[in-house]
């Protein structure tokens, strides 16, 4: 620790300190307080406050997708999301500058970890992309709130892509990273002799998901789980279809099999 000195005027009364000595400078009539030691405050942990400011950001966040899911983005109820969320409307700027911003932040945050929970990360730790697939698929819900709702990332490239290009160009990476997990694990199991050598894996990866969504929406329009089951398991059928079939043959090697999406 280093000593400090510190000036005050003469007709001050000093205090006593043990620390303290007080020394008359002739000249400039002022007391110089001399060894007084530096000592630095202990900082006080920031972890509460923190953890606090997190977790208000994050009911936001989820009150806000709620709202949002229900209502549509354009028709969602701020006020609606601050009850919610238990917070002011200063709080929700605090953390969002804007409603276009919270909207994005559903997108980043919340949508997309969504997505990578139910897709990308079964296709990471399945060696076979194939039971990968079919496990993401067969999870989907078909509760009514989910059939009736259709699917948030869907709801909002239906809704907000053409009027706001923050928000497409959101949808679209979550669009293109989904497509890109689902190429690059059949093309993964293709190396491994899983996946069929004539399947166009980007190309697949594409339908599968344009398949996905297009039957979510179109169990959303008829408010019926029925129509959603039948096209999770017509889906199915085709990534089974995707195997290289039983023996080791490829159906490449076989013209009366169907090819789906050959390659060139």
């Amino acid at each position: 620790m280093t000593p400090i000195a510190i000036q005050c005027r003469a007709s001050y009364l000093l205090p006593w300190h043990p620390l303290r000595v007080a020394v008359l400078d002739s000249e400039s009539r002022t007391y110089i307080l001399v060894g007084m030691v530096a000592i630095k405050p202990h900082p006080q942990p920031k972890t509460p406050m923190v953890r606090h400011l997190r977790e208000t950001r994050q009911r936001l966040l989820q009150a806000a997708y709620e709202e949002v899911f229900k209502s549509g983005f354009r028709s969602a109820s701020l006020d609606t999301i601050l009850d919610k969320a238990e917070v002011t409307k200063g709080a929700l700027y605090h953390y969002f500058p804007s409603k276009e911003a919270l909207g994005h932040a559903i997108l980043d945050e919340v949508i997309a970890e969504q997505v990578r929970g139910k897709w990308q990360a079964r296709l990471e730790q399945n060696d076979d992309p194939i039971a990968a697939l079919i496990q993401a698929i067969r999870s989907t819900s078909f509760s009514p709130e989910h059939v009736n709702g259709g699917c948030p990332l869907n709801n909002l490239a239906q809704e907000m892509s053409s009027v706001d290009e923050g928000f497409r160009k959101r949808i679209s990476r979550l669009f293109h990273a989904w497509e890109s997990a689902i190429a690059k694990a059949l093309r993964r199991g293709q190396a491994h002799g899983l996946v069929r050598k004539d399947v166009d894996a980007d190309e697949v990866a594409r339908f599968i998901v344009a398949t996905y969504e297009g039957y979510i929406a179109m169990a959303k329009n008829f408010q019926d789980a029925a129509v959603l089951r039948s096209g999770m398991k017509n889906l199915v059928f085709y990534v089974e279809s995707l195997r290289v079939p039983d023996g080791g043959g490829d159906s490449a090697d076989d013209p009366s099999k169907a090819r789906v999406f050959a390659v060139p």
